[in-house]
């Protein structure tokens, strides 16, 4: 692989113009795409064959003009002190509203002083719009509408707040982005010294990036994409875009220092350090697209669309920064800013900070292993009290409209009003459909634990006999009803998860009773459900992810402890970084630094998305410190010797590598969305776990305490091995004699 590489850098080094125009022509035509065939993206998390979506298929079945998971709208209404919402011109106001956002695809508006939704001081009501599609597929005049409508009362002095997924806000970042690129530009310049050197790692990933977003963005016009997709999808782009041209610059470098000519250090630095960025992207890629294992398609879509972004950034450091190197010339290793001084680690006689740290840790390594284990389980310790589930409006961003919605509905009329659950009870197997719902209503109401009310369809006795008929044709002709179960807990909250789990098991014997089946759905419910099936799912992707990188590193440095090494360290990684997340995202520890205003479950996909990530990243990590700790041990190394010397030669690159992901990951946990922030905030800490505690003290402190069996193979395996030549051996043996400097000679176009 090596001298393929090798091949292509100086290949990409000669036709630099070539190069470089493809791959512009590549991010106008994507970017040409995104501006003309794009779509909107859509939250909306369906798992077939889980109860809640049965309930779905069969309420749609039965009536197929009704929209159980279609878009809804709440909205809350409050009247100004001492005044009330029944006085008559805020009546009307409120009417007006309600009329204002009603367009073609609104199926029913209800009316809170008809449904009793005002509160007893009559100051507060809410009213909920329900829509005939998903908010996905609302038209800009729906939107528009909505929007508008609380106009008139708000300038009446009304407060009028709208929440629910209709106006489902597409996640900002805001100066994420500009904030992660800052902080790789001074870590870059503190580790190159030059800002020629510096920028290539940037423009390399600005493009990659924006060619991975416009393709992404193209695809919203024909397939239903998450708004968090093309977010995730910049982070990772963004992070290991940089870090990779990071490891070919700084080779590059390297090797013009040397005294090799430009074309040979630029295919030297793609066929050595260019084998770990494929090796470590093809790690990515894998972890990301084995998302699909789980059989989510939402989960699917967002590792596929990262894992093309990743793919995308590895070819770019493979070919367009070695154009980069034939346009710069001698400028990549010169130009360097007189109070920056980087020194090569590689260079004879050089004590570098890497190489103290080192010293330390071996000397000290069993003290250093245990105290770096005792850290990492108190972390982690949180994860054993994490709750998973969707998010709702009750995280959303402080101020905004759905947040005081959510925030002014459970204030008034409860928690739970926000969240409520949907019995559907199906009837076409029973003899008495009404006794059925009857006994329904009364299984929930029994169901005492977190129920706040339950609002039964049949009507009560003593009602007109218009209300009475109508009830019964419609049960007769649809063959099901719907019971409302409201909460005291909200959506989100674990009190209501159990309630769903409660119902469930105490509706279990209705069948028997009766005849007929009750499903507990609800858009509620149907997170619960989803939260719990991805809760599932965890145990066997991680068991996937473990086994293949197992595999992968056997193949890689031929040893068996090395793989099972870099196993554990992952999975302390993992743990660090979800303790951390439960922490301050559900405990609410040290969560005002960052913004997170109210405490909650851990969103529902994170322990998956973390575990996925942070395996490729890791992984990158330990290949490039242990291929070099590999190296220096194959050429005749003490092994501890050999720990020192490779970890000194790949501290500094791993070191700003880390803080550059930790920089950008960081930036989006600073943001205002909690799908984000929580995201960020979690691939930042597993990061800085995995660089700093893992792979630079725990890694080279169980290494030298093993020694030399560190790299025990059984001869057997050793000989069914593939030979990846990872530090490019077998690239110095054929280029040995054709690589002396001739920089002098060559010529370049600067």
């Amino acid at each position: 692989m090596a001298w393929h590489l090798y091949r292509l850098g100086r290949w990409s080094f000669r036709r630099r113009g070539t190069v470089l125009v493809g791959w512009v022509l590549l991010l106008v035509l994507a970017g040409t795409g995104a501006a003309t065939l794009s779509g909107q993206t859509s939250d909306q998390f369906e798992l077939p064959g889980i109860e809640s979506t049965q309930a779905f298929d069969l309420i749609e079945e039965r009536t197929p003009d009704a929209a159980p998971d279609g878009a809804t709208a709440r909205i809350a209404f409050q009247a100004p002190e001492g005044e009330t919402l029944a006085d008559p011109e805020n009546q009307q106001l409120v009417l007006d509203t309600l009329a204002a956002a009603r367009t073609g695809h609104v199926l029913e508006a209800s009316n809170p002083f008809e449904t009793g939704t005002v509160t007893e001081d009559g100051r507060t009501a809410y009213a909920t719009v329900a829509y005939d599609r998903m908010s996905i597929e609302l038209t800009e005049a729906d939107r528009e509408a909505l929007e508008s409508a609380p106009e008139a009362a708000q300038d009446a002095g009304l407060q009028v707040h709208i929440g629910g997924d209709a106006l489902q806000e597409i996640p900002h970042t805001g100066a994420a982005e500009l904030i992660g690129i800052g902080v790789a530009i001074v870590v870059l310049l503190l580790t190159f010294g030059s800002l020629l050197a510096a920028g290539m790692p940037l423009l390399t990933a600005l493009v990659g990036v924006g060619i991975g977003i416009s393709g992404i963005t193209t695809l919203t016009g024909f397939v239903d994409l998450g708004s968090t997709t093309p977010i995730l999808a910049t982070m990772l782009g963004l992070a290991v875009g940089i870090d990779y041209a990071l490891f070919i610059v700084s080779r590059y470098r390297h090797e013009v220092a040397t005294g090799r000519s430009y074309e040979e250090a630029a295919g030297r630095a793609v066929g050595t350090a260019g084998s770990a960025v494929v090796f470590a992207g093809l790690t990515v890629i894998i972890a990301l697209s084995g998302l699909s294992v789980v059989g989510i398609s939402f989960l699917t879509e967002m590792g596929l669309a990262a894992a093309a972004t990743v793919g995308i950034a590895v070819l770019i450091a493979l070919t367009m920064l070695p154009a980069l190197f034939g346009f710069a010339g001698h400028r990549v290793a010169a130009g360097r800013l007189p109070f920056l001084k980087a020194r090569d680690p590689e260079a004879e006689g050089v004590r570098t900070n890497g190489r103290r740290w080192a010293d330390l840790i071996t000397r000290r390594k069993a003290v250093t292993f245990v105290g770096g284990l005792l850290v990492a389980g108190i972390v982690a310790v949180p994860v054993a009290s994490m709750q998973l589930a969707l998010p709702d409006d009750g995280t959303a961003a402080e101020g905004s409209g759905p947040r005081e919605a959510y925030d002014l509905i459970a204030e008034e009329f409860g928690a739970g009003t926000n969240g409520p659950l949907m019995l559907v009870v199906d009837t076409a197997g029973s003899d008495d459909p009404q006794g059925a719902v009857e006994r329904a209503v009364q299984i929930a109401e029994s169901v005492d634990e977190d129920v706040a009310a339950v609002v039964s369809p049949v009507p009560p006795p003593g009602s007109p006999a218009e209300a009475v008929q109508a009830f019964e044709g419609q049960l007769e002709q649809a063959q099901y009803t719907a019971v409302t179960v409201i909460p005291e807990s909200g959506p989100s909250a674990a009190e209501t998860q159990d309630l769903v789990d409660d119902l469930r098991a105490a509706l279990a014997d209705l069948p028997d009773e009766t005849g007929a089946q009750a499903l507990v759905t609800g858009q509620t419910a149907l997170g619960v459900d989803i939260s719990e099936e991805l809760a599932d799912a965890f145990p066997v992707y991680l068991a996937v992810v473990v086994g293949l990188a197992f595999v992968l590193l056997t193949v890689v440095f031929r040893s068996l402890l090395v793989p099972l090494k870099a196993v554990a360290g992952f999975l302390v990684s993992v743990g660090v970084a979800l303790g951390a997340t439960v922490a301050v995202f559900q405990w609410g520890w040290l969560a005002e630094l960052i913004g997170v205003d109210k405490p909650g479950p851990v969103l529902f996909m994170l322990p998956l998305l973390l575990t996925g990530i942070l395996f490729g990243l890791a992984m990158d990590y330990e290949v490039f410190l242990v291929s070099r700790m590999r190296e220096e041990f194959v050429h005749g190394a003490e092994a501890t010797d050999a720990v020192v010397h490779g970890f000194q030669h790949g501290a500094r690159v791993v070191t700003a590598a880390a803080a550059i992901m930790i920089g950008v990951f960081g930036s989006f946990a600073l943001g205002d969305d909690a799908i984000v922030k929580s995201i960020g905030f979690g691939l930042a800490v597993g990061v800085l776990a995995d660089a700093f505690l893992v792979r630079m003290t725990l890694v080279p402190a169980f290494m030298a305490l093993v020694g030399r069996h560190m790299w025990w193979l059984p001869r057997w395996l050793d000989r069914l091995l593939p030979n990846l030549d990872i530090e490019g051996e077998s690239l110095a043996a054929r280029t040995a004699g054709l690589d002396q400097p001739q920089r002098e000679k060559e010529s370049v176009s600067v």
